[in-house]
């Protein structure tokens, strides 16, 4: 059972590293990639947890690119977690992400419901390395008593169109996917079905894209096929996984509720090597 695209408390998820790889054990994964938001802080303890439970871990992340105001995920995979210029283009995105945290908190006290900001970016102020997000604040919400669940945040307050919604700043998806081969990987576009950003495919592949995001928990089996018909199309591989956050109200989703055949991951996996390799 492989599954791509899973998430730890390094940026949105509930689980430590080492708890998901547990989670992901008792679910019977055998492949396992933490494609955590703009970080590769939870990898190594997740390698470290995955070597121990004898499964494989495959680096991975996923990185917001902006794009026409509109928010492009990129999943990254095989790259080289030391890459210095990749580490430094993803500090500056975790910097970003800080600033727009306290823009839609400073939106908040300005409709009457004032949050403690050091308390909701507390984690990410003892471990730079750690991403901040808008869940970061829903739960605040939530703990405070403004509403009753992090999904009534997001729909109340902080979702495009809300009150307290600032569009984010980031690189773009070229830039993104430049960033993630100069590392030596390979570069899959995230969830394209709820995105609906079809339009932007092709010329993303022009730009370099590698993959398509085929399987999601938000794909039924016809979505699915419809990207795989147009990954095949435009020569991209495909990737897929459960995007499993373990948080209450955040897309629900089940570890290895989403399984990649072997025959693409290896396809992807001999694409890297390709890359390393040049």
């Amino acid at each position: 059972m492989i599954d791509l695209h899973t998430h730890t408390s390094a940026s949105d998820g509930r689980y430590s590293p080492a708890e998901l790889v547990a989670r992901a054990v008792a679910a019977g994964v055998t492949v396992l990639a933490v494609t955590d938001h703009d970080t590769v802080a939870g990898l190594q303890a997740a390698a470290d947890a995955c070597a121990a439970a004898g499964i494989e871990l495959v680096p991975g992340i996923e990185i917001t690119a902006v794009l026409d105001n509109a928010d492009v995920h990129v999943l990254g995979y095989f790259f080289d977690v030391t890459s210095p210029t990749l580490l430094a283009f993803l500090a500056e995105q975790r910097r970003q992400r800080i600033d727009r945290v306290r823009q839609m908190l400073d939106r908040l006290a300005a409709l009457g419901i004032v949050l403690d900001a050091d308390e909701v970016l507390r984690p990410a102020v003892e471990d730079p390395k750690k991403s901040a997000g808008r869940p970061w604040i829903a739960e605040m919400l939530v703990s405070a008593g403004h509403v009753a669940t992090v999904n009534e945040a997001f729909d109340r307050w902080l979702e495009r169109g809300k009150p307290a919604f600032v569009a984010r700043l980031g690189a773009s998806p070229a830039a993104v996917i430049a960033h993630l081969h100069d590392a030596g990987g390979i570069a899959s576009l995230a969830h394209p079905g709820p995105t609906a950003l079809d339009h932007l495919i092709g010329p993303l592949a022009a730009a370099g894209l590698d993959a398509i995001e085929a399987g999601h928990s938000d794909h039924d089996a016809a979505t699915e096929a419809r990207y795989r018909a147009l990954a095949a199309e435009l020569g991209l591989l495909v990737t897929g996984g459960s995007d499993f956050h373990g948080a209450a109200g955040h897309r629900i989703s089940r570890l290895g509720a989403v399984t990649l055949p072997a025959t693409d991951f290896e396809k992807v996996s001999a694409a890297a090597d390709r890359r390393r390799a040049h």
